[in-house]
């Protein structure tokens, strides 16, 4: 069970100690966002780069943005552990998936709550990780959207049927309400971000939903 907190509900002034903060973390999640593929504009390569310098923590990055194919590589050749690109936003999802594993990083593919689970099956051989959003990509801060929830056990179904050791991840609106639920239905990486920034014990909160999520894994 993985916790990758969000940076996006970070204090962005202090990005190195508040990266200290969550230093038992499995790897720290960047959302990348163009004001196109989503109605909102965050971080870029500049960033991420300037990141890799202040912490030994592998970062998750999760490209929300529009031609993935021209920029996608370049996080992976900076030393980003993982790069996710959307399934909706790829033209070419294999030649893609398959850059990014010369380029030595993790690849992974996210769907957004619309994106049937079939869409993205022939593509599993390609990739590391396979991203369920559980909320409408572009804003932190929401609740989980329940119709999510089936999607989670059919890409986990479809996962074992497949064979492949692919992580599964969700993102948006992960509490320790709902980690023992998504984890039960075979989710195993959990991205949270107002989860573990908003308490004053950042460690001790990934700690506890670790715990959770281990106590309900499937």
């Amino acid at each position: 069970m993985h916790i990758h907190p969000s940076i996006l509900n970070a204090d962005y002034a202090n990005f190195a100690r508040e990266l200290d903060s969550i230093s038992t973390a499995d790897a720290a999640h960047v959302d990348v966002m163009d004001n196109h593929f989503v109605p909102n504009l965050t971080f870029g390569l500049g960033l991420v780069e300037s990141l890799l310098k202040v912490t030994e923590l592998p970062l998750d990055i999760h490209l929300m943005i529009e031609n993935p194919e021209t920029w996608a590589p370049a996080y992976a050749e900076a030393g980003a552990a993982s790069v996710t690109f959307h399934l909706e936003a790829a033209k070419d999802p294999i030649s893609l998936a398959r850059t990014l594993r010369k380029l030595g990083s993790r690849s992974a593919i996210a769907i957004k709550p619309d994106t049937p689970v079939a869409d993205v099956v022939e593509l599993l051989p390609e990739i590391d990780m396979l991203l369920i959003m559980t909320v409408e990509p572009g804003f932190g801060g929401q609740s989980l959207i329940q119709s999510t929830l089936a999607k989670v056990a059919q890409a986990r179904s479809e996962i074992r049927n497949s064979g492949l050791e692919i992580a599964l991840q969700v993102d948006g609106g992960v509490t320790e309400d709902n980690i023992g639920e998504l984890a039960s239905l075979g989710a195993n990486v959990f991205v949270a971000g107002s989860a573990v920034f908003r308490n004053p014990d950042r460690n001790g909160q990934i700690s506890k939903l670790r715990a959770l999520a281990k106590a309900h894994a499937s």
